[in-house]
């Protein structure tokens, strides 16, 4: 970046973390959104939560002082296409029972589908229990709940900006919902209760309470609050309704990708970390804040090869600092420079050494950083996946750089470290997490061809279309691109025509069905080849199967309980 702070001659500068470590209630977004308009459905064919008026009244004024216009209703003829079309986000509140005909549900999917926003409050997940699509869009279906009592919520994530606000500890008083599955499959779970705060939890230590995703095109956030009258009287949980909101519209973004398996590194306790060079990093409500500089806070307890890296940081402003990765121990922060590779995050300077940049070496992906990049004063996610010498940038959950080392004086493994800039580079990080993948080179690739199954068929993407969500089947066999499959050795994606084979809305229900998406790294396009010739999908644990044992040209094929039947066999590349 631009300051008065000299670079060394190999260029090698750095970038900057910033953020405030607030757990007072948000306000109004710290810049305004362009304006937008939410329909707030509440109709209810079950019981009806006297709450519903003030939720309402509560979202309206939400509206009025951050940029969104509130349509309220009750009528389920509004569900059209036309209409629900002028909307960027819909909540269902506290709706209960089944509230929707099949046509309102059909117009209802096809606006997630075109990227509409669904936002779900408490006794949403008490709606529509016979709808699988509402079911896997809400996350998690109601089974119970205790009496109304004050407990402990545990923020877990507090970079989207439903949580951003909250204290790790939210103790509020509401009634607090069991649900029949756990979200966390499928959603990034953003808090949590703890049970031994109240009487009457039924999932025990892992129970969410609030969570986003991606689905199907669209984005969900869900919330158990808002029960209670009084609920839409508190600051904290308006803004807490209020991210929701921004996030389901698209006017925040947030890496909303189901998360498990990490070890945090820090989370509030500088346990194995040192300070390389000048300057430090104050340790306040779990933030790490940069003061001074040119200095390099490193984990210095391990060093890492091949790992997936993630780590929340906010900019109050024009600021600049990097996360470096791959350099040897050192006390002297220009080992980093010199040694290791800077992912950059000031987002005002030149390409090759802004937001997501590998700096110097490579720029990332400039049109899908800015639509994936939230401004000064938010927070945003990164994840740096090390494969070997290979290193993946995402942001918010969307990759935005690709890039492979080869330099041999060089080497992404190595030890991981923030940057603290310099006086004026005001920078702030959260939840630094890693998860170790194992090994020592990159997963092979695996092969690319057609992927044969019942009668010698090929499995074939319906006329050679590219667009998210065409059917697969299966088809002669005729070695055209799309029956071109690249299929990853061990288990992972397995692509044609740029996309990957993709399992409709992350479902496990038999008939699913199989479709060609974007790459997005879930769980719904994770395939692992089976010694008996089948073909898994690791998040459901069911089959790629020919639907009814049908060898014709053009029979789909869906996900169904594994057999081991000849439909369910395949000859991968």
């Amino acid at each position: 970046m631009r300051r008065q702070l000299s670079r060394s001659v190999l260029g090698m500068a750095t970038a900057t973390f910033a953020i405030l470590a607030c757990t007072t209630a948000a306000g109004p977004a710290a810049a305004a959104d362009a304006p937008y308009d939410v329909l707030v459905f509440s109709k209810t064919a079950g019981f009806r939560h006297d709450s519903i008026a003030v939720g309402t009244q509560a979202i309206r004024e939400l509206g009025a002082a951050n940029s969104f216009t509130v349509t309220a209703t009750e009528d389920a003829a509004t569900f059209t296409t036309a209409n629900l079309s002028r909307y960027e986000a819909v909540v269902f509140l506290n709706t209960t029972g089944d509230v929707l005909n099949p046509t309102q549900e059909a117009a209802f999917e096809s606006y997630i589908r075109a990227g509409g926003g669904y936002v779900g409050v408490h006794s949403a997940a008490d709606t529509e229990y016979g709808w699988s699509f509402y079911g896997n869009l809400v996350g998690a279906y109601f089974a119970s709940h205790p009496a109304i009592q004050q407990a402990n919520v545990k923020v877990e994530n507090r970079a989207h900006p439903a949580t951003a606000h909250l204290p790790q500890t939210w103790t509020r008083t509401d009634e607090w919902y069991n649900y029949q599955t756990n979200a966390r499959s499928t959603a990034r779970v953003l808090a949590t209760l703890d049970e031994s705060s109240y009487s009457g939890g039924g999932m025990g230590a892992d129970h969410p309470h609030a969570w986003c995703k991606a689905y199907v095109g669209g984005r969900a956030f869900y919330t158990g609050g808002g029960h209670t009258q009084a609920s839409y009287a508190e600051p904290a949980f308006r803004s807490h309704l209020l991210g929701g909101i921004r996030y389901a519209a698209g006017r925040a973004k947030a890496d909303c990708r189901p998360e498990t398996g990490y070890t945090t590194l820090y989370n509030g306790s500088t346990s194995g970390w040192s300070q390389a060079g000048p300057g430090s990093f104050s340790n306040s409500d779990a933030t790490l804040t940069s003061v001074g500089g040119m200095g390099l806070f490193w984990y210095s307890a391990k060093q890492f090869t091949n790992y997936s890296l993630k780590l929340d940081w906010r900019m109050p402003g024009d600021d600049n600092s990097g996360v470096f990765i791959g350099f040897p121990p050192s006390s002297d922060p220009w080992s980093a420079v010199n040694n290791g590779y800077e992912i950059q995050i000031d987002a005002t300077d030149a390409v090759d050494r802004t937001t997501g940049a590998v700096y110097t070496f490579k720029s990332a992906d400039i049109a899908a950083r800015d639509a994936a990049l939230n401004p000064p004063g938010e927070w945003n996610t990164y994840e740096l996946l090390v494969e070997g010498e290979r290193l993946q940038v995402f942001l918010n959950g969307v990759k935005i750089n690709d890039f492979t080392n080869t330099d041999p004086v060089r080497s992404l493994a190595g030890h991981i470290g923030i940057q603290n800039h310099g006086t004026g580079d005001d920078v702030s990080f959260r939840n630094i997490r890693i998860k170790e993948l194992g090994g020592t080179q990159p997963p092979p690739t695996g092969g690319t061809g057609p992927i044969r199954g019942l009668a010698g068929k090929c499995l074939d993407v319906r006329n050679a279309a590219t667009a998210d969500g065409t059917q697969i089947q299966i088809y002669t066999c005729n070695g055209s691109g799309a029956q071109t499959w690249t299929v990853t050795s061990g288990g992972g994606p397995v692509r044609a025509l740029g996309k990957c084979l993709d399992v409709s809305g992350g479902g496990s229900a038999d008939g699913t069905k199989i479709q060609l998406w974007s790459c997005n790294g879930t769980g719904a396009q994770n395939w692992a080849a089976q010694a008996d010739g089948t073909l898994r999908n690791a998040q459901s644990g069911k089959c790629l199967d020919v639907s009814g044992n049908n060898s014709a040209d053009g029979t789909v094929v869906h996900l169904w309980s594994c057999t081991g039947a000849a439909n369910q066999k395949w000859t991968l590349p």
